[in-house]
């Protein structure tokens, strides 16, 4: 049976990973700074991961949400204490697109209304509410297109200010660094003054960190870097290093009902045990420390590089954007450099999303080589 066609691939086929890289069928070594969509949190093969994942699946791999899974408590309270979103409840799933359409579904039983408002260049993802809250008609079917959705530019305050005194708008849900859209951010002021817009008009404010989340930005969340509060927090990608896992971050405001929410495979022993492994590691890692560091130095080295027009992004949620369009430039890296980098809507950045362990010299590398396609 043949696979249904929805990816352009590359030509290459990894067969094994070992920290910041891996290995394709051929045994060559490709140095990671993409990370699978910024999915490889902690590197490939961690031991603390493969201990965790490994011991978990030879115990008990998976049972239903109807029974107690110890497990869930503890990584709820390990990520409270590591966000420090004190009070917050969590809701395991898992994927950023069932993240966010729970979200959406909460901010809309709380509110009893149904317009949410998004941004350009967001993505969400490619569930019902969620991909309808994407700024990407290519992706949005009929079925999707139903939804009450209204797309502004970012940094519009009055536009939002006009939407939500319509008074039919249940969430503004916000990437606070776009990833597919090109690692754009919106003022603080803007970020501060939607945030109290939403509380004065009975909106839930959606943060959306499944890209940005989990130390990526340089602190746990991205919204952290301002002065805001929002009331439901979706979290995914880095959460589970490469095993599928989401959720979100509900404030104590929201009562919990019997049936509200519901999902099979969220919150299982094994994705469990992997999000447990992640956090412990980054804790004693001290990888935000890391990301911090390695950021700077980027931004110090790329500075130094006059093909280099613009360096967007946080953390190691970074962008580099060109004056020309970056597909042949991936390419190059990939086939005759052996690096993998990221892609987005703007046709003209390149995206880098290292696991956060990434060290300098790993950044060393990769500018070597950038250097040496560019010339």
């Amino acid at each position: 049976m043949p696979l249904f066609n929805v990816y352009p691939l590359y030509d290459v086929t990894p067969v094994s990973g070992k920290g910041i890289h891996v290995y394709d069928d051929k045994g060559d070594e490709y140095l990671d700074l993409y990370g699978g969509h910024a999915v490889m949190s902690i590197g490939h093969a961690h031991p603390n991961y493969v201990q965790a994942v490994t011991k978990q699946v030879a115990t008990l791999g998976f049972y239903s949400n109807a029974i107690q899974n110890p497990l869930q408590k503890q990584l709820a309270d390990k990520l409270e204490t590591l966000s420090g979103c004190k009070d917050y409840e969590l809701f395991l799933c898992s994927s950023g697109a069932e993240a966010n359409e729970n979200a959406l579904k909460l901010a809309s039983f709380k509110t009893g209304k149904k317009r949410v408002i998004a941004f350009s260049n967001g993505f969400h993802g490619r569930t019902s509410a969620a991909v309808a809250a994407t700024d990407n008609k290519n992706i949005i079917a009929p079925i999707n297109a139903q939804q009450a959705v209204t797309i502004l530019p970012l940094n519009d305050v009055e536009g939002v200010k006009t939407e939500l005194e319509k008074g039919d708008v249940c969430a503004v849900i916000v990437e606070f660094i776009q990833g597919v859209g090109g690692l754009d951010q919106a003022t603080a002021d803007f970020f501060e003054q939607v945030d109290a817009l939403c509380k004065a008009n009975n909106t839930m404010f959606i943060a959306d960190e499944v890209q940005s989340g989990y130390a990526r930005s340089g602190k746990f969340f991205a919204f952290q870097h301002y002065n805001v509060t929002p009331d439901i927090i979706s979290i995914a990608k880095g959460m589970g290093n490469g095993f599928p896992i989401g959720g979100i971050l509900i404030h104590p405001s929201i009562e919990s009902k019997f049936g509200m929410l519901g999902t099979t495979f969220g919150g299982n022993h094994l994705a469990c045990a992997a999000g447990l492994a992640v956090l412990n590691t980054i804790e004693e890692e001290n990888l935000m420390a890391n990301v911090n560091q390695v950021s700077d130095y980027f931004f110090e080295v790329a500075k130094t590089i006059p093909q280099i027009k613009n360096i967007k992004g946080r953390g190691l949620m970074l962008g580099l954007e060109f004056d020309f369009e970056v597909g042949d430039l991936r390419k190059d890296l990939i086939y005759n450099y052996k690096m993998f980098t990221g892609g987005a809507m703007n046709k003209k950045l390149l995206r880098i999303l290292p696991p956060l362990n990434v060290e300098k010299k790993h950044i060393d590398l990769f500018f070597d080589a950038l250097k040496k396609a560019l010339n």
